[in-house]
C-alpha cells in the first residue's frame, strides 16, 4: 500500500486513467491534514505529465466568511460542515459536470483567512476535475448530493497521532501559541476528523500515509 504523497499519487493515476469518460469527476476527501490538497497537487502534475489535462477544484473556497460565521455563533466552529456553503459548492459540482465552457469558483486564501472570489476557472475541455475537500462524501444533506457526480472518488487518511501533529503545526504557523493551538485541535478539528471518518461513504480507492 503506497504511503508517501508520491507513491499514492501515482497508485491514484493507474486507476483515474482506466477512466473512459471525456470528462472525470474525482473527489479526493478525507479529514483535515490528511494530506489531500498534496496528493491532488501531485495527481493533477502526474496526469499533465502523461499527456491529459487536468485541474483541482478546493472546496475550502466556500468557507464562509468569518463576519458571518461570527453573527451566526460558528466562528469557534470554522472547518465544520455547517460552516461551508455546501447548497453552493454542489451548484458548482453541477455546472462543472454540465460541462459548461467556463465555470468560475472561488480559492480560499489560508494567509488571509478568506475567501477569493472569481480566482479559479475550469474550461469544458478539461479531462479530470479533482474536487478536493473534507465532506466530498459525507453522508448529510446537502452533501450527499454529490455522490451522483463523482466518475471516481479516493480517500486520504493518516493516523489519528500524524493528524493531531499535524494539525498543530498548522495553528502554530498561524501565529497561535500552544495552548491556544491544542484548544483549538481538541474542540474543532478532532471532532470534524471524527464526523468525517466515521460519517463518509466509502470510496473507490482508500490511500493511507504512515505518518
Amino acid at each position: 500500500m503506497p504511503s508517501t504523497p508520491d507513491a499514492m499519487a501515482e497508485e491514484a493515476v493507474s486507476h483515474l486513467l482506466q477512466l473512459a469518460g471525456p470528462r472525470n469527476l474525482v473527489a479526493i476527501a478525507g479529514p483535515p491534514a490528511a494530506g489531500k490538497s498534496t496528493v491532488a497537487d501531485l495527481i493533477r502534475m502526474v496526469l499533465v505529465e502523461r499527456g491529459r489535462s487536468a485541474t483541482v477544484v478546493p472546496m475550502d473556497g466556500f468557507h464562509l466568511d468569518n463576519s458571518l460565521l461570527s453573527d451566526r455563533g460558528l466562528l469557534h466552529r470554522k472547518g465544520a460542515p455547517q460552516t461551508f456553503d455546501a447548497q453552493g459548492f454542489c451548484h458548482l459540482v453541477g455546472r462543472i459536470a454540465e460541462a459548461e465552457a467556463e465555470v468560475i469558483y472561488p480559492v480560499f486564501d489560508r494567509g488571509r483567512d478568506i475567501a477569493v472570489a472569481g480566482a479559479g476557472v475550469v474550461t469544458a475541455e478539461v479531462e479530470f476535475i479533482l474536487f478536493e475537500g473534507n465532506y466530498l462524501l459525507l453522508r448529510d444533506e446537502p452533501w450527499t448530493r454529490l455522490v451522483q457526480y463523482w466518475d471516481y472518488s479516493i480517500w486520504i487518511d493518516a493516523p489519528l497521532p500524524a493528524l493531531k501533529a499535524r494539525l498543530m503545526d498548522r495553528w502554530r504557523a498561524e501565529g497561535l501559541g500552544e495552548d491556544a493551538a491544542r484548544e483549538r485541535v481538541d474542540s474543532n478539528d478532532l471532532p470534524n476528523v471524527e464526523r468525517i471518518c466515521e460519517q463518509s461513504a466509502a470510496a473507490d480507492l482508500s490511500l493511507r500515509a504512515h505518518a
